[in-house]
């Protein structure tokens, strides 16, 4: 029997992606998301075109002691995960004074604190079982800094730190740990993010390339992975040190943000 994988962020984007390859797989799922009408709309398509079980946990992963509260639930239903991907998150952009501090407080909580959690929560029960595999979503944006940014780049930079960490603890121990970090994808990331323009490299991959990737990835055991050659070019390949010149080259891609904030703000006045 294929074992349960639960979904973060599932209701759209490369969460709901995930969620079809993995059933189409033949995983039963577990969809976490604050959406319930998306959710349950995706559980039940799933269920239909692939014969799989989809529960539904309406969650916001920003609120204090969300992870606990999944796992609780998990408790309740009798359920046993075999695969966590922690894809939830969204990000801000612009100077870090003019950013909602609460904003960003709620992007930790979702990008940092809640996929700690829910590591904490299951992968305890896969290496006593000896099995399993946690996938966690960052970004090219965690190999350098990125100033208007610098919440997000930061948290990304965890998540991939991360990552590598406890994969190394758990090597030997039948449990593959994988950090995808993709570029910009084609998701409502950018809706919630606020422009487009926060695509500083200009162009965008779909979901289901990324997910067929990092898939892959998975069954090869890998460590990360960086879908495309032109993120993964910038990934390998451009210079880390010295650190402060790195960063101020990155300011100069990533200002373009400020200029679209401007001109939102203009239109929102206008209207």
């Amino acid at each position: 029997m294929s074992a349960t994988a639960l979904v973060t962020g599932a209701s759209s984007g490369l969460g709901a992606e995930f969620a079809a390859q993995l059933a189409a797989r033949g995983h039963d799922l577990v969809l976490v998301a604050r959406s319930e009408d998306r959710l349950t709309a995706l559980a039940a398509r799933l269920e239909v075109e692939h014969g799989v079980r989809a529960h539904v946990l309406v969650q916001d992963l920003a609120e204090p002691g969300a992870a606990r509260a999944v796992a609780d639930r998990l408790d309740v239903l009798g359920l046993r995960i075999g695969l966590l991907f922690n894809n939830a998150g969204f990000g801000t952009c612009g100077r870090f004074e003019d950013i909602d501090a609460e904003r960003d407080h709620d992007q930790l909580m979702v990008n940092v604190v809640a996929l700690v959690g829910l590591a904490h929560a299951l992968l305890p029960g896969m290496l006593e079982r000896g099995t399993g595999a946690v996938v966690n979503v960052a970004s090219t944006a965690a190999f350098q800094p990125a100033p208007y940014f610098a919440v997000y780049s930061s948290a990304k930079a965890f998540v991939l730190n991360f990552g590598l960490s406890l994969r190394q603890e758990c090597r030997g121990r039948g449990v593959r740990v994988l950090t995808l970090c993709p570029g910009p994808v084609d998701t409502p990331f950018f809706e919630a993010i606020g422009t487009r323009e926060a695509a500083v490299n200009g162009s965008m991959s779909t979901p289901e390339p990324v997910v067929r990737a990092a898939l892959a990835a998975l069954d090869r055991d890998r460590a990360y992975v960086t879908p495309g050659f032109g993120n993964s070019l910038s990934a390998h390949l451009l210079p880390r040190r010295p650190r402060a010149l790195v960063a101020a080259i990155a300011e100069r891609v990533t200002r373009k943000v400020l200029a679209a904030e401007g001109r939102a703000r203009n239109e929102s006045y206008a209207a």
